[in-house]
């Protein structure tokens, strides 16, 4: 028998529907239930692609006594990470005060008020009815302890996120004191920042790359090149069918947690492009990636409904990574004995295995001899991965992500002339409109085309206002700058503060017992870099100084945490470097040179390059057919058919050190 979730538009909500545990969706109705009751809450968040979720939810979730104990003396409430990032912040912010990390399944007990009173992430069947037996009897004989322990525990982290605001600095960053601190952090073997586990580190690269582009720095664009290298050659990266896993556990980058996440996918394909296009020594393997990834984004991930999922499982049939790794016996079988024999030793399958049971990653430590061999190799792999069981797939359609996609997929149809990959962008960027935008105000996913009921947050307009953007930039179509600078305009009105911050979460959000923090970046834009960003280039590309002052004003809130702790304020860095170079533009008229559209799309990252507006050729302020206008910040210099006469990276010695 099905339980309350079943009507819910969260595929992690879903797989939860049949459990015996008597779930209730986040909202007013299960804390007014836990009142009448008098019983505290359980809170339990998730989301589809962990993999630890999914063993905590078949040990305890799926258990008869624990669903007994739990409607005993609790209103058990579960919670998709992804459909309310605003819920699982404030909580988190909760576990890491209590236990000192975090992580997935969280979780939470609370007062039917919503306060925290004990918090962790998984826990063993065991461990897990210890818990909640231990607690329901301290509840029954001492809940006005723990009432009285929560409210002070919320008051706390509280009373530590106001001062943490009231001691930001308003600066501007010192972008190559940033940089030197990444340098001092890169890892020079095997690249990334810092040790295991080791995450892409999409937003920080970006920054790199454009400071390179703006100052000429060898060391930004030596990190990058390094990380995305080995990046690209690991396990971490699918040498068979494309795309990026989560993370690695190790700094080599070679095993990974292998759920695949749309918004690594987005970030890191605007990555790979900029990085092919700008460094002619990158631009084979680095092309062959972007290929490689926006081909398994359209084979896996694109829907129905003409947009993006969100990921893919870690598990398959309960064993993570299962797969995605090999044996040399499975290779021998799937391509012979001497081409399995000749793959096993060029992708590192050894009989030791790199991850358990003999098992391992692929690895493309060097190039094939022989491309033209080990492209058929690839694709009779994936012939032969196809017929295993494949990882689920979470296909709610997120907002935020589906933005970044649509920024980085125009952007690189842009840069590698394939119309197709724009027109993906322009058919997801249309969907989002339309179904996601409800009353004017846009909500956080959809799914199979219903929207779902959490409104969104600054992170999701940021990101896809910036999507739309690129695609203007991409077609010189000018209702995508006009939707953009409409959903920022709104998301000024929304998420801006007196202090010319953002917030996370909307004037008209609920209230939760801690206001989630925008201001970090983490696996993802944060919602105040996401919203500078594109501020930024809605400022630049629509001649809109009003913009570009509003995002300074709220760059300035993160400053001091982008100049001490780069590696968590990649994307702010973004947006400090784009201004930093006024933010610079390229605006292309109609009918370009070959010479001079080839120049454009080598021009350094950061540069925004507009193509030629959809208006005929005399309109007025139209650049003169053949032509490109340069401008810096609010200065221009005069058309030019000259490719000369675009921007270029500067040469630059490395820095003393």
């Amino acid at each position: 028998m099905s339980n309350r979730l079943a009507s819910s538009t969260s595929p992690y909500l879903l797989q939860h529907a049949d459990n015996p545990v008597d779930w209730w969706e986040w909202g007013d109705e299960a804390f007014a239930e836990a009142r009448r009751r008098g019983v505290p809450v359980l809170l339990s968040v998730g989301y589809a692609a962990c993999h630890w979720c999914h063993v905590m939810a078949h040990e305890s979730f799926e258990d008869e006594e624990v669903a007994g104990v739990l409607r005993a003396g609790y209103v058990a409430v579960k919670v998709d990470r992804e459909e309310r990032p605003d819920v699982d912040a404030a909580y988190m912010s909760a576990t890491t005060a209590l236990t000192g990390h975090g992580g997935w399944p969280m979780t939470c007990l609370l007062t039917p008020d919503g306060d925290p009173f004990w918090a962790g992430t998984y826990l063993p069947r065991d461990g897990f009815l210890r818990l909640l037996r231990a607690a329901a009897q301290q509840w029954t004989q001492e809940r006005d302890r723990l009432e009285h322990g929560a409210g002070q525990l919320a008051a706390r982290l509280r009373e530590a996120y106001a001062r943490a605001d009231a001691a930001t600095d308003d600066e501007v960053v010192d972008l190559a004191a940033a940089v030197a601190t990444l340098a001092s952090e890169h890892d020079p073997q095997w690249g990334g920042f810092g040790g295991a586990p080791k995450f892409p580190p999409s937003m920080v690269l970006a920054f790199l790359l454009r400071h390179h582009g703006r100052t000429g720095d060898p060391r930004a664009l030596a990190m990058v090149r390094s990380t995305c290298e080995h990046l690209a050659r690991s396990g971490t990266y699918d040498q068979v069918g494309g795309g990026f896993a989560r993370y690695a556990v190790d700094r080599a980058w070679v095993v990974p947690h292998f759920e695949k996440m749309l918004y690594d996918n987005a970030l890191l394909l605007g990555v790979y492009t900029d990085l092919a296009r700008t460094d002619e020594r990158s631009r084979s393997w680095a092309g062959r990636v972007v290929h490689e990834t926006v081909e398994w984004l359209v084979r896996e991930l694109w829907t129905e409904q003409e947009a993006f999922a969100s990921s893919l499982d870690a598990d398959t049939g309960g064993v993570e990574g299962a797969t995605y790794t090999w044996t040399r016996d499975e290779l021998v079988a799937a391509l012979g004995t001497e081409d399995g024999g000749a793959a096993a030793d060029l992708l590192g399958v050894t009989d030791a295995g790199t991850v358990e049971h003999g098992r391992s990653t692929l690895q493309l430590r060097s190039d094939p001899a022989d491309p033209a061999w080990y492209a058929g190799v690839r694709q009779r792999l994936d012939v032969a991965r196809s017929l295993r069981p494949q990882p689920g797939r979470d296909d709610k359609v997120v907002t935020a992500w589906n933005g970044l996609l649509v920024g980085a997929l125009a952007h690189a149809g842009w840069v590698f002339e394939e119309e197709d990959w724009v027109d993906l962008a322009a058919r997801c960027a249309r969907f989002l409109l339309d179904v996601h935008a409800v009353d004017g105000r846009l909500r956080r996913s959809s799914r199979d085309g219903t929207v779902g009921r959490s409104l969104a947050v600054a992170e999701d307009y940021g990101a896809l206002a910036d999507g739309l953007l690129a695609l203007h930039r991409v077609t010189g179509e000018s209702r995508w700058l006009d939707e953009a600078q409409h959903l920022l305009d709104q998301a000024v009105d929304l998420f801006g503060r007196a202090d010319g911050g953002i917030a996370a979460t909307g004037r008209d959000a609920e209230q939760l017992f801690l206001a989630p923090s925008a201001t970090g970046d983490n696996a993802e834009p944060g919602g105040l870099s996401a919203v500078a960003v594109a501020l930024v280039r809605a400022g630049a590309q629509g001649s809109r100084p009003d913009l570009l002052e509003r995002a300074e004003g709220a760059l300035r809130r993160v400053a001091g945490t982008a100049q001490q702790a780069p590696r968590f304020a990649g994307w702010s860095l973004v947006a400090w470097e784009e201004l930093a170079g006024g933010p610079t533009t390229v605006q292309l008229g109609p009918r370009p040179a070959p010479e001079l559209a080839q120049a454009a799309r080598r021009a350094p990252a950061g540069t925004l390059v507009m193509a030629a507006a959809t208006a005929p050729d005399d309109a007025p302020d139209t650049v003169p057919p053949g032509r490109a206008l340069v401008c810096r910040g609010t200065v221009c210099g005069l058309p030019s058919a000259d490719p000369g006469d675009l921007p270029r990276t500067p040469q630059a010695a490395a820095p003393a050190t």
